[in-house]
């Protein structure tokens, strides 16, 4: 392996960075100026939710964008602060530091730097794997949850209003209940401005939308004087950059506390990542490395952790943002780095004027790119077990929380894979053609059979779960033949492995057909399966001569047989 192969597996951001192209440079230019110019308030307002001062929201995105450009397998992520993870880590710290904002501030760093950790170990452990339960109805689904919840989440933002509820529900009653108390001019500074998205989207789909609306929201702003009117803007910046620090000592309890609180939170942050990630690799040809996404979240809560931070997850809205305008590497993340930097030393006074209903508008026009309308009715006609998987993740995904609703979808995901091992399909083969080929005579009426024999495919490997329904099977399509059985020959290229209740219960099935007469056989015999079937004697008992390596050498063997005595 070369040296820079060997760095590229460890930081793949990095080895598409060293491979960067020159065409990709406008697309991530212009992503990286207008992430960088949404996160902005967007990160400020995340800190507070923690409970937390606004200006450690800008803080906290400073390590993830330069550490996942280097560690993260996806070029389109955005990571940093975002809803789900700050909501935790408030409810989590809000009661240890009773008020003290020194207290709130270490306990805030330390969680980041207990996720980073269990972070680590996950993927030192390689327990990537989980992402692999994640299937393309999951991912779907859960797209469209959370685009529901990020526009929700918004309503009050665009209306003007503070809403209490938590829960989109509760969010969408509450809104209706208060519609005299809607501010006008917020209301249409927000539709203004989605509704430039829009046009801007539909007309020049490769300009810089969402930058072009946040210059175009400070200049209305400037010239009509909006925020005179009651139109919230952000107003002054601190000043500050972060710097590194220990984390406060706690006592065992409270480190039992933290340490509980920063599994379920790399879980939920695990989850989004490599969620987000895949649903939109999935939109090209990108690939996820489930693992190091594991390795890049640990790595950024950790330098979080070290530098005044608190615990971050992936933003499914920058992530959109950005891919919207193209973005094809992480240089668009390291460009809003440059960015942020440049308003904490600089550039402040800039965002001054920038309406909050703006951040709403363009949230809500990055939700619904996420909605996959077309792709909900593809599944719905492709499968429709998988269609309503997709709804079911959806709904679990907006009527509980994240990760309820991906846990559940999880869930039934296993099911259903696990009915379709019970349950799997299987075939009477039969000859088409000349010289012909076998196949699933429900496939091809037309087939040909022989006369006593029965060729039989079984489309999963042997165990536990479906070794009684693979006996009824055979008993079953053995009493359906019209004329009597001789040969009965399992097609075995599909059986991979089988456990030892399968052999039982296969024994069980020689010793059946053999009271009938009838002698079992099997064609495209794996190695492994052989060697399975000969510790448990299985190959003994159903004799060399009744193992075929072809379908055709079954058919000969069967032709040449010795005539039974009296026909």
């Amino acid at each position: 392996m070369e040296p820079g192969e060997g760095l590229a597996r460890v930081m793949p951001g990095l080895g598409r960075l060293l491979g960067y192209q020159r065409d990709w440079l406008r697309p991530d230019l212009l992503a990286g100026l207008t992430v960088g110019a949404y996160l902005i308030p967007q990160c400020m307002a995340y800190a507070e939710v923690a409970g937390l001062p606004a200006i450690t929201g800008l803080w906290a995105i400073l390590p993830p964008l330069l550490l996942y450009a280097l560690l993260g397998s996806s070029p389109q992520l955005a990571v940093g602060p975002e809803s789900t993870t700050a909501v935790m880590t408030a409810a989590v710290i809000g009661p240890m530091a009773a008020g003290d904002p020194a207290s709130y501030a270490g306990f805030g760093s330390l969680l980041a730097l207990l996720v980073g950790l269990v972070g680590l170990a996950g993927a030192a452990a390689r327990l990537g794997f989980v992402a692999d339960l994640l299937s393309k109805p999951i991912l779907v689904g859960y797209l469209g949850g959370v685009a529901l919840i990020m526009i929700a989440s918004q309503l009050g933002r665009i209306c003007g209003l503070t809403l209490a509820a938590g829960s989109v529900p509760g969010q969408l009653r509450e809104l209706s209940g208060r519609l005299a108390d809607v501010h006008g001019p917020t209301l249409g500074l927000a539709l203004g401005v989605l509704a430039f998205l829009l046009l801007v989207q539909r007309l020049f789909p490769r300009a810089p939308g969402p930058l072009l609306a946040v210059l175009l929201a400070m200049a209305v702003v400037a010239a009509m004087h909006l925020e005179q009117r009651g139109v919230a803007v952000i107003g002054a910046l601190p000043a500050g950059l972060p710097h590194p620090v220990m984390p406060p000592a706690v006592t065992p309890g409270q480190l039992r506390h933290l340490l509980t609180a920063a599994v379920g939170i790399a879980l939920v942050g695990y989850s989004d990542n490599v969620l987000t990630a895949r649903a939109f690799a999935a939109r090209g040809d990108d690939r996820i490395d489930a693992n190091q996404e594991l390795l890049a979240l640990g790595a950024v809560n950790l330098g979080n952790g070290l530098m005044q931070g608190f615990p971050v997850s992936s933003s499914g809205s920058r992530t959109a943002i950005g891919d919207s305008l193209g973005s094809r590497s992480q240089l668009y993340s390291l460009v809003a780095f440059l960015v942020v930097l440049a308003v904490l030393l600089a550039l402040r006074p800039l965002l001054a004027l920038f309406p909050k209903a703006a951040l709403g508008a363009i949230v809500i026009y990055a939700a619904l790119r996420l909605v996959d309308i077309p792709e909900f009715l593809r599944l719905r006609q492709f499968r429709p077990s998988e269609f309503r998987l997709a709804v079911v993740t959806l709904l679990g995904v907006l009527f509980t929380d994240l990760l309820t609703g991906v846990a559940l979808a999880m869930g039934l995901s296993v099911l259903d894979l696990f009915a379709r091992l019970v349950r799997p399909h299987d075939a009477v083969m039969g000859l088409v053609g000349e010289p012909g080929e076998w196949h699933d005579l429900e496939d091809w009426p037309e087939a040909r059979t022989l006369p006593g024999l029965v060729l039989f495919r079984f489309d999963a490997p042997l165990c536990f779960a479906n070794a009684d329904h693979f006996r009824q099977r055979v008993l079953a399509t053995v009493a359906a033949e019209p004329q009597p059985v001789r040969w009965f020959v399992l097609n075995a290229e599909a059986i991979v492995e089988i456990d030892s209740t399968a052999a039982d219960a296969l024994d069980q099935l020689l010793g059946e057909l053999a009271s009938r007469e009838i002698r079992f056989g099997l064609v495209h015999l794996k190695a492994d399966l052989r060697a399975l079937l000969q510790r448990s004697g299985l190959v003994e008992r159903i004799g060399a001569p009744m193992i075929f390596t072809s379908l055709s050498g079954a058919v000969a063997a069967f032709e040449a047989r010795p005539a039974p005595a009296g026909s």
